[in-house]
């Protein structure tokens, strides 16, 4: 059964405290960026490395930037912007969506025997 409240609501958590974060700071936080999948051919790497690059105005800082490169499953990468950064890559044409990095964590009876 799928929670598509529970979802948004820890979606918007999340950008809350990104928000929150950067306010009276220019903070960085860790953005999941989904852009168009390369042509064929193209090393996803350096598509997406061209893709940061371009956005925050050198490879340098890109690579500073960028945290992981996804591209067996999506095409994307995690990178840490601040806020001025993630505005100007979200107007890159290739960029598809750029969502704050959610951490979950399981908890629960600590004594919980699983060799039963």
């Amino acid at each position: 059964m799928k929670r598509p409240c529970a979802a948004a609501f820890f979606l918007l958590a999340a950008i809350a405290a990104c928000s929150a974060a950067g306010q009276g700071k220019r903070s960085a936080c860790v953005y999941i960026v989904t852009v168009r999948p390369p042509a064929t051919g193209v090393n996803s790497e350096w598509y997406q490395m061209h893709i940061l690059a371009t956005a925050l105005g050198s490879e340098e800082r890109a690579r500073q930037a960028l945290l992981y490169s996804y591209k067996t499953v999506m095409s994307g990468f995690a990178a840490k912007l601040t806020p001025a950064q993630l505005a100007a890559l979200k107007k890159h044409p290739d960029v598809l969506q750029a969502l704050p990095e959610v951490k979950y964590s399981l908890h629960g009876d600590n004594n919980i025997n699983i060799n039963n």
